[in-house]
């Protein structure tokens, strides 16, 4: 629904249907997170979920700052341009004028 109302881009709702999925198969096979935590050598199945939660969120994390960074020089380049553009626009009205 947010998709549809523009409030969600499509990239985004993929990670929130990645988690869901996730979730849900972890709700039903509940003894699935104590055998991967014994795969990996994890002791307690709780501090899987906390080490893979906050090295997802440092991944979306450094996602959003190369964002926010591209985000920043197109401002900067639009402000450049627009600056441009306006000195461009007066000096053709002065000559105009003369």
């Amino acid at each position: 629904r947010l998709i549809i109302k523009r409030k969600l881009r499509e990239e985004y709702s993929i990670i929130w249907v990645i988690a869901t999925v996730t979730l849900i198969i972890f709700s039903f096979w509940t003894d699935g997170l104590t055998i991967i935590a014994n795969f990996l050598g994890i002791r307690v199945a709780s501090n899987l979920i906390f080490t893979g939660a906050i090295f997802l969120i440092l991944i979306y994390l450094i996602h959003l700052s190369i964002i926010v960074s591209k985000l920043h020089e197109n401002n900067k380049k639009l402000a450049q341009n627009l600056t441009m553009m306006k000195e461009k626009m007066e000096k053709e009205v002065i000559e105009k004028k003369n």
